[in-house]
């Protein structure tokens, strides 16, 4: 039987279980995933992460949702990974370049008594063109079109921030019955990888509220992907500036979409929750 170290740490309330993958990692971890994001039978989390080596950057961050599914990029994620490498003396460096299925990201690492406070990430910009987001739809890009789904009209702005999002503007998110309509935008046609859906309340031209459905996750505390879309779907449509506070359940975050680069920078905190330890058996579940 093997014994594996884990971390479970989360950005504002988006948990993932993270493990020091640099030298070996444990087999199967879609399916390891699965098993330890159970809330009841497992650690519980949205996901799992694997920290590990790259040939391209100073880490890779590897990450598989709780239905064991694999991820392309999550920007609480790769905050709690920056946090990581830095307090446990895996790098020095304040500036990080981290590989992920969407590219390598830049982070900028704020250092207070040797601690990591905010972390800012480049998250590139925003891709509009529907193929690559991907989502079914003929026109150039797909800003504020109404879909039927789940029996009504919605307005969808669609984008990808590395992973694909559709963002809906409503007047009152509270009572939304996200366990009813996640499903519905995740599993619906036009989406052909799926999607996340982000459901927008305007407060002010610089304060956004947000709830969001992953794919593969379900509804979260947190999605940073998702607050970037958010905020470039609030930008598209006359809705906000470009620097706009997102308020999301599990706490805030800073998205602001640079106007000369077109980047979209996200920035926010990380924490660590606690260790432990995951005993594996030869088929490589937990014990």
């Amino acid at each position: 039987m093997t014994r594996i170290a884990f971390t479970k740490m989360h950005g504002i309330g988006n948990d993932y279980i993270y493990i020091d993958a640099l030298s070996s990692a444990p087999p199967d971890p879609g399916r390891l995933a699965r098993r330890l994001s159970d809330r009841h039978f497992g650690v519980g989390s949205d996901g799992l992460v694997l920290i590990r080596p790259s040939k391209q950057a100073d880490f890779m961050m590897d990450m598989y949702n709780s239905d064991g599914s694999r991820g392309l990029m999550c920007g609480n994620a790769i905050r709690c990974v920056a946090k990581y490498v830095f307090e446990r003396g895996l790098t020095e460096r304040r500036q990080l370049a981290i590989e992920t299925l969407s590219g390598v990201k830049s982070l900028d690492l704020q250092i207070q008594g040797g601690q990591v406070g905010l972390v800012t990430v480049n998250m590139g910009p925003p891709e509009f063109t529907p193929a690559r987001i991907p989502v079914r739809w003929q026109d150039k890009n797909m800003v504020d079109e109404p879909i039927a789904i789940a029996g009504r009209l919605y307005p969808l702005t669609c984008l990808s921030m590395g992973n694909p999002h559709a963002v809906v503007f409503q007047d009152e998110i509270d009572t939304l019955d996200l366990p009813r309509l996640g499903p519905a935008f995740e599993h619906h046609a036009l989406f052909p990888d799926r999607v996340n859906t982000e459901f927008v309340q305007i407060v002010d031209r610089r304060r956004l509220r947000m709830r969001v459905w992953e794919r593969g996750a379900g509804e979260t505390l947190a999605c940073g992907t998702g607050a970037c879309a958010a905020l470039v779907a609030s930008v598209l449509t006359g809705r906000s500036e470009r620097q706009a506070t997102v308020c999301l359940k599990g706490g805030e975050l800073s998205i602001t979409w640079q106007k000369q680069s077109g980047d979209v920078l996200m920035t926010g905190p990380a924490a660590f929750v606690f260790d432990g330890w995951i005993d594996l058996d030869e088929e490589g579940e937990h014990a």
